[in-house]
């Protein structure tokens, strides 16, 4: 199969992905885009994108995406819809297999984030984004002085379960041990800022109409089920970060990603961006640093050589 060649090829059309196309192409680079999802990421579930910097009043997520990917394309970036199969690294640079097609690239960005782990219970897909979220930054601004709960048990869920206390006072985190799985420091902060605890339960259902109006949850010790008034339910089981390609790459224990500071990996001309890389604070303004960050690397590196 002939091969189309490009200097710079990323995988992924996200936040991080595309901010990565944009500078590449901006910086010279002959850019290539692929993604299997058709683009945008997670950001297109945002109803309202309120705390990007000079992004105000707040606008929808998917038309920021559609923003950014016309943006990326004025300067000559090139996206495509199309699932890659596999990156094998060649003497000349790397090969990247589609379904369709075969390209050569002297470079390439993996930013192809990291999916949310779904309870998968009735009720959280039909209500995302109406009172089921995955991000308390985002969206908890939304529910002051509501009734909020919180599934999970490690430091994201109590981290989150604390910021969720600024904003209303009746937050709930469930989990299903009898302790929690985060360090205890940030446990005990949790529980001092007025958070309740309810152990040994898991989600059976999230209600409602339009919106979420309650949650079922079911004690796993007695088998005991209720309902309880709710507004919002903020998910926090865990991330699975999208790192099946070049299975070489050095990863951290969550099996995320490594960089250095300029967003290169532990293979030369591979670098990683966004939510697929091993980082404290994953946020769309911080995917873009990171996309913008390993562009200019790749330009540095390609075009001197």
């Amino acid at each position: 199969m002939e091969k189309e060649f490009y200097d710079y090829i990323i995988i992924g059309a996200g936040p991080a992905g595309l901010a990565s196309a944009q500078y590449g192409a901006r910086g010279g680079l002959k850019t290539l885009v692929l993604d299997s999802a058709g683009g945008g990421g997670q950001a297109t579930n945002i109803t309202e994108l309120e705390n990007y910097p000079g992004v105000f009043p707040a606008v929808n997520g998917l038309d920021f995406m559609e923003n950014m990917k016309a943006q990326a394309e004025s300067f000559g970036a090139k996206i495509l819809s199309s699932k890659v199969l596999s990156i094998e690294k060649e003497d000349d640079g790397f090969k990247v297999t589609t379904r369709k097609k075969t390209y050569g690239a002297k470079a390439i960005c993996i930013a192809s984030g990291a999916i949310h782990r779904n309870l998968e219970v009735p009720g959280e897909k039909e209500f995302a984004g109406r009172g089921v979220s995955y991000c308390a930054v985002c969206d908890g601004p939304f529910f002051k002085d509501k009734k909020i709960f919180v599934v999970g048990g490690g430091d994201s869920a109590c981290s989150e379960a604390i910021y969720l206390s600024t904003i209303s006072s009746d937050v709930k985190i469930v989990h299903r041990r009898d302790s929690f799985r985060a360090q205890k420091a940030i446990v005990d902060k949790m529980l001092s800022s007025g958070v309740s605890a309810v152990f040994d339960s898991v989600v059976k259902s999230i209600n409602g109409t339009d919106k979420v109006e309650s949650i079922t949850l079911k004690n796993i010790r007695t088998g005991e089920e209720r309902t309880e008034d709710a507004d919002a339910v903020f998910i926090f089981a865990g991330m699975i970060p999208q790192n099946n390609l070049l299975e070489e790459l050095k990863k951290d224990d969550g099996g995320y990603i490594i960089t250095d500071e300029r967003m290169e990996t532990s293979v030369r001309n591979v670098f990683a961006a966004g939510d697929i890389r091993s980082k404290e604070f994953r946020q769309i303004v911080t995917a873009v640093s990171d996309g913008a960050i390993a562009a200019h690397s790749a330009c540095e590196k390609i075009l001197k050589q």
